[in-house]
């Protein structure tokens, strides 16, 4: 049966990892993968569909309604 050992380490100064093995590996051919973080995906939206997003949250029905939002906005800053 093959024995396998799942190691987590970090990479060194110079992009080099170290790996510790078990007695009575010297000398005998080894297999390492090595699996990299994936980066994050950040999906890719237009701007319409951002602007669009931003008046769905935030969306006014009447100028009284825009004064009263900046209004509580100023008051929030003095807290």
């Amino acid at each position: 049966m093959q024995a396998a050992f799942h190691i987590v380490t970090r990479v060194l100064p110079g992009n080099k990892i170290e790996i510790q093995l078990p007695e009575g590996t010297i000398g005998k051919e080894i297999e390492a993968i090595v699996l990299l973080p994936e980066k994050a995906q950040i999906p890719k939206r237009s701007a319409l569909e951002i602007l669009a997003d931003a008046h769905r949250l935030r969306s006014f029905r009447t100028p009284e309604e825009i004064d009263q939002y900046i209004q509580d906005e100023k008051n929030s800053w003095d807290s």
